[in-house]
């Protein structure tokens, strides 16, 4: 078995095909985030946010850039109609980009104040966007949100809601298959949490105890396979969480990882965006539905 797995528990094992291997794609870069696949276009899509840029990649065609300057994107994500959802630190908003290239703006304020630096995103499969706004891209003196919030938009909302407060620090966060759990890291350096939420009638927030704690490092970007395992990033790589939140096993990277998703021609390729570099890994599960716009399995 490759080093760069570390097996917790033997059902780890179902993960990996007899030749999984972690590999590079791509390095050079000064801080990799928002890995989504494209299906739409047929990439990966990832941001580099101090570079302020957005780069896709493909096996095809490799490394190209897509999107410079980015106005620092960060998480990215695809609904079901072939649209790029991303968060913007810069604008300090939520986009949608069309597969012909046409950008426009979904959220950039609630109750009439800026929104704060909108993180990472998860599009349910009613067309509801979900995303975190947390602190990190903007001068606490330039915050006009009273708080750290994570949001809903409706489709064809002019404003988001508030579906989750209380948390340090919203972060990542993706459904449970079935779409009736939302986990949500709070990426504080002194919480290290993953919230679990049941989402309820009306698409509200319910619960929102503690599902995991992860160490070493801080749980950023997450993603969930069709058999309901969490994949969440840390500072060792990618932590590997069962339904229960037993953590199963790693896939190790050499620098801290940001964040990671399902994606590739069978859904079935782990890419990992990790500190100045991106990395992938043939696994023998596919992404859990809806993510990232793919039907598991397909």
């Amino acid at each position: 078995m490759s080093e760069s797995f570390e097996i917790i528990e033997e059902s780890f094992r179902r993960i990996l095909r007899p030749g999984s291997e972690l590999g590079l794609l791509a390095e050079g870069f000064q801080f990799t985030e928002g890995p989504t696949w494209w299906p739409a276009m047929g990439c990966l899509i990832f941001s580099d946010i101090p570079g302020d840029t957005i780069y896709r990649w493909s096996e095809g065609e490799g490394l190209g850039v897509f999107r410079r300057p980015s106005r620092r994107a960060n998480g990215n994500t695809a609904d079901r109609h072939g649209n790029l959802i991303t968060c913007e630190h810069g604008s300090r908003a939520v986009t949608r980009t069309s597969p012909d290239g046409e950008v426009a703006t979904l959220a950039d304020r609630y109750g009439g104040k800026r929104l704060n630096s909108p993180n990472d995103v998860a599009v349910k499969s009613d067309g509801t966007i979900w995303f975190t706004d947390p602190p990190y891209g903007v001068k606490p003196e330039n915050c006009e949100q009273p708080a750290n919030y994570v949001f809903r938009l409706d489709p064809g909302a002019a404003e988001p809601v508030i579906v989750a407060e209380g948390l340090s620090r919203p972060n990542g966060l993706c459904f449970s298959p079935d779409e009736r759990l939302l986990y949500i890291a709070d990426s504080d350096k002194d919480i290290h949490h993953i919230r679990r939420f049941e989402v309820e009638g009306g698409n509200m927030l319910g619960g929102g105890e503690v599902f995991a704690t992860i160490t070493p490092g801080l749980p950023d970007g997450m993603r969930v396979d069709a058999e309901g395992r969490l994949y969440s990033t840390a500072a060792d790589g990618v932590q590997v969480l069962s339904p229960d939140g037993e953590l199963l096993g790693k896939i190790h990277t050499p620098q801290t990882a940001a964040n990671c998703a399902f994606g590739g021609a069978d859904g079935r390729t782990l890419f990992i965006t990790a500190t100045s570099s991106l990395w992938c890994v043939q696994l023998a599960v596919a992404a859990a539905t809806p993510i990232d716009g793919m039907i598991a399995g397909s």
